[in-house]
């Protein structure tokens, strides 16, 4: 495993996003989701065809060669032969889809995996978390590292202290420089979340604890806002987008509460551009996975939908990944009928 090596150019650029992001909210300069317009550059399927039938839970990470994509794979979730697999977009094309990690324990035992999670950090180098175990509730937490852009992977290293790391959205760094993971337990009483914390080295493991004040919220995703305040949006049972708001960097965070952002217990992901604009990809249906829509906010509590993704009678489109590249456009995955990742590529302006 390659340590830390110091911050370098990503470690620059991450400085002048910071402050440009600062410059913009301290001055209340955050583009209004009422004048912003949306230009559909690209939607295509990662893959037409691939060793497993049925995929899920992508993920979606920017590199120094473009971008990787994540997701698992298999017969169907929760199946042993369940797989993580990767692909790069360079030079405009995907790559075929290469198996990145999987479950094997031994010659007789093997269980599925969940939930991949991709993330880049400052020196370069890519992290791929991701869970094993027989399904939510008994799964634990596992990553791989690649030093070149997701074409080969280190040894599997299991998270310390019975952690979990991201459970299916990016991590964010913090202004020291950690790591600030999303995260959300499974029993069968209830569904919790929480977060965790790591320094770059992926050492220095912290879990930091968040009242959930009697709801069921599960797969935070982190968003940016003026003075330093943090907040997370939920998915849960309450048929409510949820969120919880930190002014510490973390350190604290107030009780969950629902948002007037209707949701129908499935996966989310959000990101805050460097304009200081919120983006939210959901499902804003109370039941089915059938309509998956683009939404945007100044201030992450007045949300307008700008862009609706999929509207089918039926069929599924969820779990997204959203992610703003380091061109200022967007970059959108989700699963497509469990058979597919869809692809989109979005201007704002």
């Amino acid at each position: 495993m390659k340590h830390y090596q110091g911050p370098g150019y990503a470690s620059f650029r991450y400085i002048h996003i910071l402050a440009v992001l600062m410059l913009f909210t301290a001055c209340n300069i955050v583009p209004s989701p009422e004048k912003i317009s949306v230009r559909n550059l690209t939607s295509e399927f990662i893959y037409e065809e691939a060793p497993f039938p049925q995929c899920h839970a992508s993920t979606l990470t920017e590199t120094k060669e473009g971008l990787l994509a994540a997701w698992f794979g298999g017969t169907h979730e929760k199946n042993p032969d369940v797989c993580i697999y990767v692909s790069a977009k360079r030079n405009g094309r995907w790559s075929i889809p290469r198996l990145a990690a999987d479950g094997i324990i031994n010659d007789t035992l093997r269980y599925p995996c969940w939930n991949p999670v991709l993330f880049t950090r400052e020196n370069g180098e890519v992290i791929l978390y991701y869970k094993i175990g027989p399904n939510p509730r008994e799964w634990w937490g596992v990553y791989k590292i690649s030093g070149d852009n997701g074409e080969s992977w280190s040894e599997e290293t299991m998270i310390p202290d019975s952690l979990l790391g991201p459970i299916k959205n990016k991590p964010v760094r913090l202004a020291d420089g950690s790591l600030l993971y999303p995260t959300s337990k499974e029993t069968p009483a209830l569904w919790e979340i929480y977060v965790e914390t790591s320094d770059q080295d992926l050492t220095d493991w912290k879990k930091i604890k968040i009242d959930n004040n009697g709801f069921n919220p599960i797969q935070p995703t982190v968003l940016f806002h003026q003075n330093g305040r943090i907040q997370m949006l939920c998915r849960s049972k309450e048929k409510k987008i949820v969120e919880t708001w930190s002014s510490d960097q973390g350190k604290s965070w107030t009780p969950v509460q629902a948002t007037s952002l209707v949701n129908n217990n499935s996966g989310i992901d959000g990101v805050t551009l460097r304009s200081g604009l919120q983006l939210l990809v959901c499902n804003p249906v109370e039941k089915g996975r059938n309509r998956l829509g683009l939404f945007a906010s100044a201030d992450g509590k007045s949300w307008k939908e700008i862009m609706i993704l999929e509207d089918q009678p039926e069929g599924e489109f969820s779990y997204p990944a959203i992610l703003e590249g380091k061109d200022g456009t967007i970059h959108i995955t989700y699963t497509w009928n469990r058979r597919k990742v869809k692809y989109v590529h979005l201007k704002i302006t």
